[in-house]
């Protein structure tokens, strides 16, 4: 099958063409007649299966031009590097077609979003904070939406924006068609569909666990983090198919610590983005990443879904996430559009658990290869790799409160005062050992 097959409109196929796309993916394949329909659908694909293609191509099919300023079609996503890649994708299928599309995301100056969207928008692409905020505003008219995409939703509720879901959906109008796309069908992803969503078409392709036939896994047992960067640099250094490689880190700290011991090794080849970056970086990042003037990037998971870049070669886990549908997401970005791909995750000794859970998700095993003999290992740990020594607490069993009595100690003589009153004739005789008497007065 390819794309002709889809009966889609002439624009469309031109712009398909222009792109040098032929051949739908799985996921492209089932969705696009039911959403033609008309029907709700939850759509359950990993990352890298053409998501995104497979809801834009039958909601542009289905659009008509329309004098009106304010959106018909919503497309809720998680991270700002999502919205924007969303943003682009339809703009490039749209190229033949009058189809306006904004993208708006927190850290950036809302009026200036408020400006844009009075310049009239069809496609509003959106994180759920800045569009409930400009929702709020008046920003928009939240009635003219009649088709709502909300993609990685998974994602979503796991950053935390159920409520600001479920107070978007409540201004949104009844008669709609819902859209939602989620790598894994968690109980708060039904919970969300089966109240808000009118009996959807589920559609499974490639759920998340199906590890991708054409990427190759691997793995290395690495004893602590030193020796982990000895490693990468390693690869890097000696194998030249590593053109274009995205390195994974815990932590955003972890990114920073690993950024500053490649950046001497490989100068101006590397780039590190996470949430704590400023947005300009984030997309300098990715867009450096994307043009080949960086050979790596070293990204947390939280970032990660935004980053759609075409023919990554690598992915390296320079740690096993311990959840282990995002390990499936990591190595989804790259073995894209035919292509074969290298997962190579880097396993240290805490990590074991982690890896047994992935590998009982997927059902296969992950290939471990022998260390080069040439590499450094280290004996230096971090401070969280350092052994903790416990000490053991005594405890002291005191009597109960009624054995114990109150706490009373005896007063020495000479400091026990009382207040009884002493006359003089006993100061006397205390002082001469006999009562003193007065003597009558001589005549």
């Amino acid at each position: 099958m390819t794309f002709k097959d889809f009966k889609i409109n002439k624009q469309l196929v031109n712009a398909l063409d222009d792109l040098g796309y032929t051949t739908p993916t799985t996921i492209q394949q089932k969705v696009f007649s039911v959403v033609m329909s008309g029907a709700d659908v939850c759509g359950i694909a990993q990352t890298g299966t053409g998501k995104t293609l497979a809801y834009l191509l039958p909601l542009l099919n289905q659009w008509k031009f329309s004098k009106e300023k304010n959106p018909q079609v919503l497309v809720l996503v998680p991270t700002r590097e999502l919205v924007a890649q969303v943003v682009e994708t339809v703009k490039k299928l749209a190229t033949y077609m009058s189809v306006e599309a904004i993208g708006v995301y927190g850290g950036t100056n809302i009026n200036t979003q408020k400006l844009e969207l009075q310049n009239g928008v069809d496609v509003l692409v959106a994180t759920p904070g800045r569009l409930f905020d400009l929702a709020m505003a008046g920003a928009f008219k939240v009635k003219s939406i009649k088709k709502l995409v909300i993609d990685e939703v998974d994602e979503m509720l796991n950053l935390g924006f159920r409520s600001q879901l479920k107070n978007i959906l409540e201004l949104l109008p009844d008669n709609r068609q819902n859209l939602l796309f989620s790598a894994t069908l968690i109980e708060e992803v039904e919970e969300l569909m089966n109240e808000y969503f009118d009996t959807p078409t589920r559609i499974e392709a490639a759920p998340a666990g199906t590890p991708v036939e054409n990427i190759v896994q691997q793995a290395y047992e690495v004893p602590n983090f030193n020796t982990k960067v000895n490693l990468l640099k390693l690869l890097l250094q000696e194998d030249e198919t590593m053109t274009k490689v995205l390195v994974f880190a815990a932590s955003r700290k972890q990114a920073d610590d690993l950024f500053e011991q490649l950046e001497s090794t490989f100068p101006e080849q590397a780039g590190v983005i996470h949430s704590n970056k400023e947005q300009n970086h984030r997309f300098n990042t990715v867009r450096q990443f994307k043009d080949g003037s960086y050979r790596f990037i070293i990204a947390t998971d939280i970032v990660a879904r935004g980053i759609d870049v075409a023919e990554v070669t690598h992915v390296i886990n320079f740690d096993v996430p311990p959840v282990p549908e995002n390990y499936i997401h990591r190595i989804g970005r790259t073995g894209r559009a035919d292509k074969q791909g290298i997962a190579i995750s880097f396993i240290a000794e805490k990590e074991q658990e982690a890896r047994k859970a992935i590998e009982e998700l997927m059902g296969v095993e992950i290939p471990v290869l022998p260390l080069p003999p040439h590499l450094e290992i280290s004996s230096v740990l971090t401070e969280d790799e350092i052994p903790k020594v416990h000490m053991k607490e005594i405890q002291v069993k005191l009597p109960k409160r009624e054995e114990r009595g109150a706490s009373f100690h005896e007063k020495s003589a000479k400091n026990s005062k009382t207040n009884k009153k002493v006359t003089r004739r006993d100061q006397m005789k205390k002082k001469y050992g006999k009562p003193i008497t007065k003597r009558g007065k001589r005549r």
